[in-house]
C-alpha cells in the first residue's frame, strides 16, 4: 500500500479540494484514496494565530504543498518553518501572477529554494500526489512508532489513538510502549482512511484501538512505540542551528519551546557558549517534560517574544 502525507500551506482550505475532510482541531486532515494508494494533506487550520498549529501540520508531514497569493510574514514564516524541519520534498503553487523569480530572494539557502513550481489545478494535483505517493521509498520493517495526535474514547471498543506511523511497522495485537510513561498497551484493532488492516507502516495515517489504557491517560505528544532503541530525555546539550534572520545571540535562562514529531515542549536554557559563531552555539536546555526521539533526529526551536514564538532554529536529540 503506497502512502503520503503532505502539509499544506499558505491557505486554509484549499485541501478541501485536493481530499475528503478528517479530523479537524487546530489542524485538519484531508484524505484522499484510490484503491490501495493513500494521501494525507494536513492544514494549519489555527495558523497564523497560533505557530504552533503550523508546526504540528509539518512535524510529520514527507513533504509540502506551499500555496502563495502574496508575499507576507507569514509566507517567511512558513519558509523558515519548513527549512527547520527539514522538508526537502515540496511544491509551489504561485497565484495572483507570482513568478519563482519574486520570491527567489525570499527562498534562497533553504529547502523551499528547490521547490517544484506546480499548476493551480485540484484535479490535476490530485493526480499528481497519487502518482507520486507510489514512487516513495518501501518502509522499513522494524518496530513501529506512532506520535499521538488525538485520543478519545469510543463506545464498545475503546480506546482509540489517530496518529501518523512515524516509521516502521505496528501489527494488531502488538504490544506497544506509551512513551513516556512507560505503560504498556496491546493494540486491539487497526484502521487506515476507515478501513480495518493488519498492519501499518511509515507515512500511514492510522486509528489504532487499544487495550489497557483510557483516553484520558494519553495526550498529543505521547508516543506508541515498539523500538526500544527511542531515547526520552529531560535535559539535552548540543549545538543548535539558528536561523539566517535570528538577530542576536542565545542566552542563559531564556524558555524556548523544543518541538519535534507531536511534542511541542518548554524549556530554558542552563548554559550556552559558542566558539566565536552565536548563530551556531553549543546549548544546554532542561525540558518542562521529557522529549521522545530517536538518535540523530532534529528538533525545531521557538522562542516566545512579545506574546509570539518565532522560528528560532533547530538542535539535534
Amino acid at each position: 500500500m503506497a502512502n503520503l502525507t503532505i502539509a499544506v500551506l499558505g491557505e486554509n482550505g484549499y485541501a478541501k479540494d485536493l481530499g475528503k475532510a478528517g479530523t479537524a482541531s487546530d489542524i485538519t486532515y484531508y484524505n484522499l484514496k484510490r484503491g490501495e494508494t493513500t494521501v494525507t494533506f494536513i492544514e494549519p487550520t489555527r495558523y497564523p494565530e497560533r505557530i504552533v498549529s503550523l508546526f504540528y501540520a509539518v512535524s510529520t508531514a514527507a513533504g509540502a504543498l506551499v500555496v502563495v497569493d502574496a508575499i507576507t510574514a507569514q509566507f517567511g514564516e512558513c519558509v523558515l518553518m519548513l527549512d527547520s524541519a527539514g522538508i526537502t520534498q515540496g511544491w509551489l503553487v504561485l497565484k495572483n501572477y507570482l513568478t519563482r523569480e519574486e520570491l527567489a530572494p525570499l527562498i534562497k539557502g533553504t529547502v523551499v529554494e528547490h521547490y517544484t513550481v506546480i499548476e493551480d489545478d485540484p484535479v490535476a494535483e490530485r493526480e499528481f500526489f497519487l502518482s507520486h505517493a507510489l514512487g516513495q521509498p518501501a518502509p522499513g520493517t522494524e518496530p513501529g512508532t506512532v506520535p499521538v495526535d488525538h485520543a478519545f474514547p469510543v463506545k464498545g471498543i475503546g480506546t482509540v489513538v489517530l496518529g501518523d506511523v512515524a516509521f516502521g511497522t505496528i501489527h494488531k495485537h502488538d504490544t506497544l510502549t506509551v512513551l513516556p510513561g512507560k505503560k504498556s498497551v496491546q493494540v486491539r484493532s487497526l484502521q487506515k482512511h476507515d478501513d480495518d488492516a493488519d498492519t501499518a507502516v511509515q507515512g500511514d495515517r492510522v486509528g489504532v484501538a487499544l487495550k489497557n489504557i483510557e483516553a484520558d491517560e494519553l495526550n498529543r505528544g505521547d508516543v506508541l512505540t515498539g523500538d526500544k532503541d527511542l531515547q526520552v530525555r529531560d535535559e539535552i546539550t548540543a549545538e543548535a542551528r539558528l536561523v539566517k534572520y535570528w538577530p542576536a545571540a542565545l542566552k542563559e535562562g531564556m524558555v524556548l519551546y523544543l518541538g519535534h514529531w507531536m511534542q511541542f515542549i518548554p524549556c530554558r536554557i542552563t548554559a550556552v557558549t559558542d566558539q566565536g559563531d552565536w548563530h551556531h552555539p553549543t546549548i544546554t536546555l532542561a525540558l518542562d517534560k521529557p522529549v521522545i526521539a530517536r538518535s540523530g533526529d532534529n528538533g525545531v526551536l521557538c522562542y516566545l517574544e512579545g506574546g509570539k514564538l518565532r522560528v528560532t532554529g533547530t538542535i539535534p536529540l
